[in-house]
């Protein structure tokens, strides 16, 4: 009876061992190539799968030109792009945040401060109305005459050198400075600045 059950082991030992290695994965010691009849169907098709995905064109940029102020307060054009259609209210934006690093460094500035902004805008034949918020409306002395170019000159580069501008704060028209230093209600007009070599 012993010896009955120790060759039942024997042979569940054996079973075991060759049933391991028959599951077991074949190794061999360096790559060999399949025969193209074994290799499962389209794997070995050189064209990649298509998509019907369609990934989003970028938004278009125009090229736009705003003004800032160089060392000796004149006017400095600079070039920004805007996405299309380039609103005037975009491209005023774009000028009301300054300039760049490498302007500034270059002595470039602007008599606006950055807390002023611009709440719309409206076109009525050649005229265009800008309303900024009030803190417009605190800049002094001869900051305003140059902040006040700075707009006209974006404005009127972009709709046309015979563009008046009219100004407004908080909806309200205000008188704004000309360089030959009387205040005007407007509309003031880019030739007003140019005149007197703002």
């Amino acid at each position: 009876m012993t010896r009955r059950r120790g060759v039942a082991a024997a042979t569940a030992v054996l079973a075991a061992a060759f049933l391991a290695a028959g599951c077991s994965i074949p190794t061999q010691s360096a790559p060999s190539s399949i025969a193209a009849s074994k290799v499962p169907f389209k794997l070995l098709d050189p064209h990649l799968p298509t998509t019907t995905t369609t990934l989003p064109k970028p938004s278009s940029l125009v090229p736009v030109t705003v003004f800032f102020l160089n060392s000796t307060s004149q006017l400095q054009s600079e070039p920004r792009v805007v996405a299309a259609p380039a609103p005037l209210s975009s491209i005023i934006n774009t000028m009301l945040a300054g300039p760049t690093i490498a302007e500034a460094a270059g002595g470039v500035f602007s008599a606006i401060p950055s807390d002023v902004t611009l709440l719309g805008t409206s076109t009525q034949g050649g005229v265009v109305t800008v309303n900024m918020n009030s803190a417009f409306g605190e800049i002094t002395g001869t900051s305003t005459e140059l902040a006040v170019a700075q707009i006209v000159a974006t404005v009127a580069t972009e709709n046309g050198y015979g563009t008046g501008i009219i100004f407004e704060i908080e909806g309200q028209r205000t008188s704004v400075p000309i360089a030959n230093g009387s205040q005007v209600a407007g509309p003031v007009y880019l030739i007003e600045f140019l005149a007197a070599g703002t």
